[in-house]
């Protein structure tokens, strides 16, 4: 076994599987009927690099910085992906390579206001009920926020499972995709940036 970081890593119950049963019925949980967690795996030390780290993947945004984006202004840009079965899904990135912790103040400044629009504009989709954004840091170094569409009346969609209903749901066709990504750039552009509709279709 790797040597083990701290008292919480030693307190863990390695190799055992852990119950289900906190889950089971809730109404927000898509699965039911028997469940089998994965067993827990031991720590991987040292962690593996994200992409764009030293020793890791290219960063993408960094290789491909026009692609998905609907939406741009001189520090940030707003990613809509094509496949996806919520009724909209994007990514709030800087255009320049930061990580969350150094992010320079002027983009710090601007970060909450710019939540704000985001959920604003995708909230004008006829489909969108409410917009939820989380941050997973775990894949990129370059710092991103996730914005998730939950479709209007679908209660069983609400909370952190989400993220999931989005893999298991049809993909939207790409025609409500781009109609969605020119709505949600347009709102944007109404408080300044520019559209980038072209990554959309």
């Amino acid at each position: 076994m790797t040597e083990l970081p701290s008292d919480y890593h030693r307190n863990l119950p390695y190799g055992e599987r852990m119950s289900a049963e906190p889950f089971i019925g809730d109404p927000m949980f898509p699965f039911e009927g028997d469940l089998q967690v994965d067993p827990l795996a031991e720590p991987v030390i040292p962690e593996p690099p994200r992409r764009g780290e030293e020793g890791g993947e290219p960063c993408g945004t960094c290789a491909a910085p026009d692609r998905f984006v609907i939406w741009r202004d001189d520090q940030w840009q707003l990613k809509a992906f094509d496949e996806h079965g919520l009724p909209f899904v994007a990514i709030l990135e800087p255009r320049e390579h930061y990580r969350l912790d150094t992010l320079p103040p002027e983009l710090i400044a601007t970060l909450g206001v710019l939540i704000q629009r985001v959920a604003g504009a995708i909230g004008r989709l006829d489909a969108v009920g409410r917009t939820h954004f989380n941050r997973w840091g775990d894949g990129s170094e370059h710092f991103h926020l996730w914005f998730l569409a939950r479709p209007v009346g679908q209660m069983q969609l609400r909370g952190a499972m989400i993220a999931l209903w989005d893999d298991m749901l049809p993909n939207v066709p790409s025609e409500q995709h781009n109609e969605y990504a020119r709505v949600v750039a347009a709102a944007l552009c109404e408080g300044g940036g520019e559209a980038v509709l072209s990554a959309a279709e």
